[in-house]
């Protein structure tokens, strides 16, 4: 095969680089539809089979925010590492490790719930070891598709990884709650071809859904191994001349990046304030069905599954929807902060009308439209940051961008489970939803935020190693 002028068999195509970023996000949709499986799972475990109770109510929303909350505290405290690990390590070899060690977490947990009923602890522990490994992964990933990807086609990689997490909480409820009722349709099959199976002396599916996504590990691993990923080589760590930088100046060096450029860290602290008044979501929407919609779930002949898959549901049909769009449009090409400001402020105003819509299908509707604003804000602020983070840096920039964008997450969780265990969950919905929308409307005045896509990229800010 005769290579283009300039082209060696060292450096691929960017048509080559695009397929393999193809092949990538196929094996990440595969994992992303695996965790979306397992996660609904966990949560109807916990309201069908540990917290049946209306009288459990308490006990139901602490267990929901603990296990939210030890997943979130282990991916921001773990994303000072993680990022200054990718710049330093193979991120192929970084991603494989991550994937095996997430499929031995879920056989893990699929064999405790298979061998009685664990205790909430337990439960915390795994997803606690769960959203650790899903840090490392992230840095890892993150960094070799921006790195991978040719620059003019980074907005509709984004727009793409956008659908990606959509399309997951589009399909994962459903398949979800079919895995769950295999094996009571097993019981009651008769002759049928699930009579007598193995699956009918399960009690429910929850562990045939983690299962699953045990397997969507393996198979990225497998297909990640088969790939030649980008690790871009970074010049301090090449000189032999000169001292290297230690691992804790790498973990240092994403704060000093970000704090020498003050727009970039007011689109990070306006990111934070979204997050404390809206990731109690997964806390909220199942105390929602479950207490709030309850008489309209009711009259609908559905159960708390169904209704709750709705919502799920819902939110995915928006943010495909919003992906897509981006995919196709390619998003602002001057002025992208205002393509993430002013679908906040719609997002604010769908996620208070959804604490007072009254109906599953109006609220429905209100999740859809936030939904849907989601990934048009989301992939226009990774736009602005891969634009101004080098490759090389952007695993220990991104893993404080992380951080701080945040760090209000485990306080919103930990607040909607304490709230909503003796406060309607639709009033605490309309209150932040109304917060967000005011909070992101006065950024469209803030003239420092006005100008983060004019800065120029900043190498190396003073004092910081790296």
């Amino acid at each position: 095969m005769t290579l283009p002028p300039g082209q060696s068999e060292a450096t691929p195509s960017e048509a080559a680089r695009w397929r393999t970023f193809l092949q990538l996000w196929g094996s990440q949709a595969l994992s992303v539809l695996g965790s979306g499986l397992s996660g609904f799972a966990l949560n109807i475990y916990l309201t069908q089979t540990l917290f049946p109770l209306e009288s459990q109510r308490p006990q139901l929303a602490g267990a929901l925010a603990m296990t939210a909350l030890g997943w979130t505290f282990a991916a921001l405290l773990g994303a000072p590492l993680a990022g200054a690990l990718a710049d330093r390590w193979n991120r192929r070899r970084m991603m494989m490790t991550c994937d095996a060690l997430g499929a031995l977490l879920l056989l893990g947990l699929t064999a405790l719930i298979l061998l009685g009923t664990p205790p909430v602890w337990a439960l915390v522990v795994f997803t606690t070891l769960l959203g650790l490994v899903g840090t490392f992964h992230g840095s890892a990933f993150d960094t070799s598709y921006s790195a991978l990807v040719p620059r003019d086609r980074l907005p509709r990689a984004n727009g793409m990884m956008q659908t990606l997490w959509s399309l997951s909480g589009l399909l994962s409820p459903a398949l979800a709650a079919l895995l769950i009722g295999l094996p009571a349709l097993a019981r009651g099959s008769g002759a049928g071809w699930l009579s007598g199976s193995w699956l009918a002396g399960w009690t429910d599916g929850v562990p045939l859904a983690l299962l699953v996504d045990a397997v969507s590990f393996m198979v990225a691993t497998v297909v990640v191994w088969r790939l030649r990923l980008p690790s871009p080589r970074r010049a301090d760590l090449q000189n032999a001349a000169g001292p290297r930088p230690s691992l804790a100046q790498d973990m240092k060096f994403g704060w000093s990046y970000i704090f020498a450029r003050r727009p970039l860290l007011h689109l990070l602290l306006t990111f934070a304030a979204v997050n404390l008044m809206t990731s109690g979501v997964g806390v909220l929407h199942p105390l929602l069905v479950k207490f709030t919609l309850a008489q309209d779930v009711q009259a609908r002949g559905l159960g708390t599954e169904a209704a709750l898959a709705t919502l799920w549901t819902a939110m995915s049909v928006g943010g495909l929807a919003g992906g897509l769009l981006v995919s196709a449009w390619g998003g602002l090409k001057r002025q992208r902060v205002l393509g993430v400001l002013v679908p906040m402020v719609l997002a604010g105003a769908a996620h208070a009308l959804s604490g007072v819509a009254g109906t599953l299908g109006l609220t429905a509707v209100c999740i859809t439209a936030f939904g849907m604003m989601t990934p048009v804000m989301n992939a226009h602020s990774q736009s602005i940051w891969q634009s101004q983070v080098p490759p090389e840096m952007q695993g220990r920039v991104f893993s404080v961008r992380r951080l701080i964008a945040q760090f209000t997450t485990p306080v919103a969780t930990a607040g909607a489970g304490l709230l909503g265990a003796h406060t309607s969950p639709g009033l605490i919905l309309l209150w932040t939803g109304l917060a967000m929308l005011v909070a992101s409307g006065f950024q469209l005045l803030n003239p420092a935020l006005r100008r983060v896509d004019d800065l120029p990229v900043v190498t190396a800010p003073a004092g910081a190693a790296g």
